[in-house]
């Protein structure tokens, strides 16, 4: 079983930046991938962005060249880094860990405004 902590989040204004980061503890080794979703108020759980344990990374169209998603293995720490942040990226950020099962981290709030 893998636990993942959150921390990072904050309000900020629009066109600053903020760094997320999640840290992994458990069953982490071998083959994975860990990446971010987040929710809007009202709005479904939508994807943002993964990083494998090979380092491939994928994003959503909405973030792409806005936020880099990396990983330090030695740390067992995944990061978000998130620039020109725009209030449509407003909401609850969480981020998981998949090798078979999912784990899931108890979200942090990210609250841009205009």
């Amino acid at each position: 079983q893998v636990q993942l902590v959150e921390s990072g989040g904050g309000l900020v204004q629009a066109g600053g930046s903020l760094r997320l980061s999640c840290a992994a503890t458990g069953s982490i080794f071998g083959i994975n991938s860990m990446g971010y979703y987040r929710q809007a108020p009202g709005k479904q759980r939508e994807f943002v962005a993964l990083i494998t344990s090979f380092g491939i990374t994928n994003y959503a169209d909405p973030v792409k060249g806005r936020f880099t998603i990396s990983r330090d293995n030695a740390k067992n720490t995944m990061y978000l880094q998130m620039n020109n942040l725009k209030p449509e990226d407003t909401g609850v950020y969480y981020c998981y860990h998949s090798k078979g099962s999912i784990s899931w981290g108890q979200g942090t709030q990210v609250t841009v405004s205009s």
